[in-house]
């Protein structure tokens, strides 16, 4: 599949350097960034569920315990 990505300077300068630096295409270097944005996302979601149901299950346990 295709996509057309416009750049500016400072992008195109970074895309640039990392791809010399660590002997990766430009291309890699910005599957790499977009894939790892991905997983932070879904770890930041996943983690913001996990804590929505923890207070909703030992809210008042938490309120509590901070009133003492």
């Amino acid at each position: 599949m295709a996509l057309t990505l416009r750049t500016d300077d400072e992008l195109e300068r970074a895309l640039d350097v990392l791809a010399e630096d660590e002997g990766l295409s430009r291309q890699e270097i910005i599957r790499r960034a977009v894939l790892d944005r991905y997983e932070r996302a879904g770890h930041a979601r996943r983690v913001t569920d996990s804590t929505d149901r923890m207070i909703d299950r030992w809210g008042d346990v938490l309120d509590r315990l901070g009133s003492v």
